[in-house]
């Protein structure tokens, strides 16, 4: 098993010069196969090989000085070997193109092992079932399988007429397309359509045992509450390693989206502890201060959270460098 800061697996270092030669490729350029790819981890290999694994999620850009820039983040953050990196799919498929060419990008230009997110919206199973088989051509071992959120300015998620409903469908195709590592998300504070905290943990024992290999939980602002879902998950019979999304923030309007736009759970806005809200009352007309507290916030929860043994730390880092690069200069003080 690998420490963390991962010293970069063997193929990767054979890939390192490669990748960096390629760093000019255009995302409409060709992405060439390397002699490593079958040598590729999926999920549980990686789980298995790192401990801590750590990884971060982008989004891919809309324009081509985005790309220039999100390009040049990823290079910031590669210094600290993450286990693998992940890229989203938009609201209703919408950068479905935009995912795919980056998936590619992150996996074979970067030389880094890759997670595509897959939603059902907008989507046949016939589509889904190509676009897995494209992952799968494209050497992508990964995917993380979701049921997605509606379109901007749809209010109720609606399934495709020949699609699928929930995520556990899709679960299920993606492992008859691949042998795929495939991840699903999990709710410290219980989905927001959940009829119940017990109904929201059966869903998720029913996608495990239809071939999920990691669970990646939502943002949480107290680890209380992802030791209580971890907990909970374990005596249903969930023992795949279940991940902590971490998402720092560098205001307090951050903050308040942050809980009420990106995280909304089964009793509304996902919770701000109130030992966080009183270090904040303290900063709130300092907004350098309360920049730093979100840093150092952050940099707490990760090192009590590896501490006490979680299997790693997925960032959303919203495809900036600074305040993830931060955060794990500090922790590599304890992880060496």
């Amino acid at each position: 098993m690998r420490a963390w800061p991962h010293k970069s697996p063997e193929h990767l270092h054979k890939l390192s010069k490669r990748s960096l030669e390629s760093a000019q490729l255009s995302l409409e350029g060709s992405f060439a196969k390397h002699d490593s790819e079958e040598m590729a981890l999926r999920l549980r290999e990686i789980f298995q090989h790192y401990r801590p694994a750590i990884s971060i999620e982008f989004f891919p850009p809309k324009s081509e000085d985005g790309d220039r820039a999100l390009a040049s983040k990823i290079e910031e953050l590669r210094v600290f070997n993450p286990a693998f990196c992940s890229i989203t799919y938009g609201a209703g498929g919408s950068t479905r193109e935009r995912t795919l060419l980056w998936a590619r990008r992150l996996r074979h230009q970067f030389g880094l092992e890759t997670m595509c997110h897959l939603t059902c919206v907008g989507h046949s199973q016939m589509e889904l079932r190509r676009i897995l088989e494209q992952l799968r051509d494209d050497g992508i071992e990964n995917v993380m399988a979701l049921r997605g959120d509606p379109p901007r300015g749809v209010d109720n998620w609606q399934p495709h007429p020949d699609g699928f409903s929930h995520a556990i469908e899709l679960v299920r195709l993606a492992r008859s397309v691949g042998e795929f590592g495939i991840g699903v998300a999990g709710f410290p504070e219980v989905h927001p359509e959940a009829t119940s905290p017990e109904d929201d943990l059966r869903h998720l024992k029913a996608k495990v045992d239809a071939g999920a290999d990691v669970v990646v939980t939502q943002l949480f602002y107290d680890n209380a509450d992802y030791w209580r879902f971890v907990d909970n998950a374990r005596r249903v019979g969930i023992n795949v390693p279940i991940v902590p999304g971490i998402l720092p923030f560098r205001s307090v309007a951050q903050l308040e989206k942050f809980t009420t736009v990106y995280a909304r759970t089964f009793r509304g806005p996902a919770r701000v502890p109130e030992h966080l809200r009183r270090r904040l009352s303290n900063l709130e007309h300092d907004a350098q201060a309360v920049a730093k507290l979100g840093i150092d916030y952050a940099t707490e929860q990760c090192r009590e959270l590896l501490e006490k043994g979680a299997p790693g730390i997925h960032f959303y880092c919203l495809n900036e460098s600074d305040a993830v690069s931060e955060i794990l200069r500090n922790l590599q003080t304890t992880w060496r």
